[in-house]
């Protein structure tokens, strides 16, 4: 219950928030991590989705045991405090620990009590880790909408995965239908708009593992739509 002396958080602010794009079998028949949000949900309801979320404020507290890439890293600062990066990694790997039960980490034990919302994942006892996490998109939702994202997305190979990558028993509840879909054939669901554009983006990579030339990005505000490539140049037409 919100208390009465704070004000209700307001839903349609642009959130910082991290998305993950698990790639299985890159060399071979080309597989993506996919789950259905649930028919009541706020925020694209039914659709077929990656796991992520937003970012909360405990992941900046969070040890990671590998850092990101260093080019992915200076990516990622472009128009964002440093301080925000390794948050985007942590909410990373904590929303695809949440959403599928798959662990992106190395055995460790934790420097101090984890964050409530990391309790689960500690006691694996795995230290999360940003290693093999490729910096490919960045999109923030268009405005209008009751929900509202600035999302950086991330490529991760299924072999980065600590353990069994089709047991999803730890996810709790937030994506139904969790499934390896082709890729070849992931269109033939029911996606968001800008999932169909990110996956043009992922086929592409399948061929050229490490961080892209450039990064896309998708930017709306109540001005206008652009895609850009960082440091706000527009994409060649």
């Amino acid at each position: 219950m919100q208390s009465e002396d704070r004000p209700a958080e307001d839903k349609t602010r642009v959130r910082d928030a991290a998305t993950v794009i698990v790639l299985r079998d890159r060399a071979t028949a080309p597989k993506i991590l996919m789950g259905q949000r649930g028919a009541a949900a706020a925020f694209m309801p039914n659709k077929v989705v990656f796991p992520g979320g937003a970012v909360d404020p405990r992941d900046a507290e969070v040890p990671l045991a590998a850092p990101l890439d260093a080019t992915c890293r200076a990516r990622l600062e472009d128009g964002a405090p440093a301080r925000l990066v390794d948050a985007l990694a942590a909410a990373a790997v904590r929303e695809l620990w949440e959403e599928t039960g798959l662990i992106l980490g190395r055995p460790g034990t934790w420097p101090g009590a984890p964050p409530a919302d990391w309790a689960r994942f500690a006691a694996t006892g795995h230290v999360p880790s940003a290693e093999g996490l490729t910096f490919v998109f960045r999109a923030i939702t268009p405005p209008g909408r009751p929900r509202r994202f600035d999302a950086r997305f991330f490529l991760v190979d299924a072999e980065r995965i600590a353990g069994d990558p089709d047991d999803f028993s730890g996810a709790e509840d937030e994506l139904s239908h969790l499934r390896w879909i082709p890729l070849d054939r992931v269109r033939e669901a029911d996606l968001p708009f800008i999932t169909e554009v990110v996956l043009a983006e992922v086929a592409a990579r399948v061929a050229h593992p490490g961080p892209p030339p450039s990064v896309p990005f998708f930017r709306n505000s109540d001005e206008e739509s652009l895609f850009l490539r960082l440091h706000g140049r527009p994409m060649p037409e």
